[in-house]
């Protein structure tokens, strides 16, 4: 039987990429490599319980829902993921992976959107990107998205000069997102704007829409 760790299933708003916006269903797998600096999700390190993937996909499909998320955690150290994540395209549904970047993203279906982490040397991760998740090694770079988390004004100098040498502006959505509680947004905007960067702004939606501190009907 083919089984995955999973850490939750649980449908909400999708508050990244560009598909920001949408109810999603997320897969949380457990278990990460890396240990960056602005992770909320530290509880999927080692939390979870063994699935099948047809158990997944029951409990996704109860939901009814357009668009699925696989997140972690990191979802591609488990290699059943794979094979999840081409059963979810079959049936249709706009399927989404998000992942460090620093695992070859070679053998995801084509079908899926990648999110792909790029770590920036303020996130405590520095250097742990795959040259093969650039875009020029994949087959679809179209369907795939670039996230940078700027923790300081030193990671939106880096991010810039990474995207320009790889030609990421080009090729590939690039988003840009400030570190929750960490870095002003409007900073970043006004950052954006000034350098006439090509990076699109991306606010965790999610965490505005379910922070305790935001009253009002």
């Amino acid at each position: 039987m083919e089984t995955i760790k999973i850490n939750e299933i649980f449908y909400s708003i999708q508050g990244e990429s560009t598909y920001a916006g949408y109810p999603t269903v997320f897969i949380r797998t457990s278990g990460c490599h890396l240990r960056c600096t602005y992770c909320d999700t530290k509880y999927a390190y080692n939390d979870g319980e063994l699935l099948s993937v047809e158990e997944i996909i029951k409990k996704v499909q109860s939901y009814n829902p357009a668009y699925v998320c696989v997140t972690g955690g990191e979802p591609l150290l488990q290699k059943n993921i794979y094979l999840l994540l081409n059963k979810l395209c079959d049936l249709n549904l706009n399927v989404s992976l998000e992942t460090s970047g620093d695992i070859d993203c070679k053998n995801v279906d084509p079908r899926v959107k990648k999110i792909i982490d790029v770590k920036t040397p303020d996130s405590g991760e520095p250097d742990k990107f795959s040259v093969n998740n650039l875009p020029n090694n994949l087959r679809h770079p179209v369907k795939t998205e670039y996230k940078f988390v700027i923790c300081s004004k030193d990671d939106f100098a880096w991010a810039e000069e990474f995207c320009v040498k790889h030609d990421l502006f080009r090729s590939s959505t690039v988003l840009y997102s400030p570190s929750f509680e960490k870095i002003n947004e409007k900073w970043l905007a006004e950052k954006i704007i000034s350098k006439n960067s090509k990076a699109r702004l991306q606010l965790q939606l999610h965490k505005y829409i379910w922070n305790p501190h935001v009253t009002g009907v």
